[in-house]
Formats: C-alpha cells, sequence, structure tokens
C-alpha cells in the first residue's frame, strides 16, 4: 500500500456519486462513469478513487450482491469508506455486507422498502456510524420505530435528519424496559 495514497484518502474528498443513473445491479458501477461535481476526484497511481464516502442514491437497486468486490474495483482504500448513500434505492432489508465497513460512520437508508425493524439489528456492530437514515421505510410506520432504533443503536446522534436529544436517548430507555423482554439467564441444575 502507497502510504502517501493512504494519508490522501479523505472525507473531504468529493464523493464517488453514482446518484440518478439507473442502476439495476451492483455490477454496473464498474461500466458506468460517476457524476462529476465542482471539484474532481483524485486518484491513486493504480487509477481508483481516493474517496471515503460513495452515493448510490435514486437508483433502482433491489440487492448489493457483489458490492465489497466492486467497491474494491472503484476505492482504493475500501476499508476506510465512511459515508454510504443508498436512499431511494428498492432495499427491502440491510445486506450484512454494510456490517463489514468498519469505518462505516453516515448510512443513509430512507426511501426504501425495508419492512423489519428487526433489520436495525444488523447495524449494532458498527462502532462508529453517528448518522442513520431509515425514514421513509414501511418500518417507519411500526410503533416504537424511533425508539427501538435508539436502543438498537445507542453512538449515533443523528436518525433521519434530527439530533438525538438527551429526551430522546430517555424515552428510548423506558420504552425498551416496558416493551423488550430481558433475556432469562437459565442456570444450568447440575451446576449448583
Amino acid at each position: 500500500m502507497n502510504k502517501q495514497d493512504y494519508m490522501n484518502t479523505s472525507v473531504q474528498e468529493p464523493p464517488l456519486d453514482y446518484s440518478f443513473r439507473s442502476i439495476h445491479v451492483i455490477q454496473d458501477l464498474t461500466s458506468e462513469e460517476p457524476r462529476t461535481g465542482l471539484r474532481p476526484i483524485r486518484h491513486s497511481k493504480s487509477g481508483k478513487s481516493l474517496t471515503q464516502s460513495l452515493w448510490l442514491n435514486n437508483n433502482v437497486l433491489n440487492d448489493l450482491r457483489d458490492f465489497s468486490h466492486v467497491v474494491s474495483l472503484l476505492l482504493e482504500h475500501p476499508e476506510n469508506l465512511a459515508w454510504i448513500d443508498l436512499s431511494f434505492n428498492d432495499l427491502t432489508s440491510i445486506d450484512p455486507v454494510l456490517t463489514t465497513f468498519f469505518n462505516l460512520s453516515v448510512l443513509y437508508l430512507h426511501g426504501n422498502s425495508i419492512q423489519r425493524l428487526g433489520e436495525v439489528n444488523k447495524l449494532a456492530v458498527l462502532p462508529r456510524l453517528r448518522s442513520l437514515t431509515l425514514h421513509g421505510n414501511p418500518i417507519e410506520e411500526q410503533k416504537g420505530y424511533r425508539q427501538y432504533v435508539l436502543c438498537t443503536l445507542p453512538r449515533i446522534t443523528t436518525f433521519d435528519f434530527s439530533g438525538v436529544t438527551k429526551a430522546d436517548r430517555a424515552t428510548a430507555e423506558v420504552w425498551k424496559h416496558m416493551n423488550i423482554k430481558p433475556k432469562k439467564v437459565r442456570i444450568k441444575q447440575n451446576a449448583l
């Protein structure tokens, strides 16, 4: 790994932006040109992007098959990916591949078709996740939606573009005690 490339990988770099490209499958990213912004995206000697942000919003993705492989073809340091925007697609679940990007701090999933609130549990393993959006998914209609997410992901500071307050945390904690049954600890009989 070229140390200079690693040092130049930055969140301040413009995103690799594939929004509004009618992308149906992740593999299409390898043949599609990203949108150009005000600042050009810098690339490593190998031609891969030095950004930490990947925008795939407003497409027609319904799964993330081959996501890790394709990201490794596009980014010089995929392990540094900090921001993924998958909003306004056709995703019905939170793909476990997203949990392999441990530096992920911003994840936009609003405007998809995620049905099960339990899908949020998968994101609990992301130690740096601070900003998450899920509004505009069917799960938003479930009772206790905001409280469940805040209980499951206690480190997030922004949820659905709203700051998480101390009052939100207190409400979520009360909701948790009223709605989530603690797991019973079983003591083995022969251990006594």
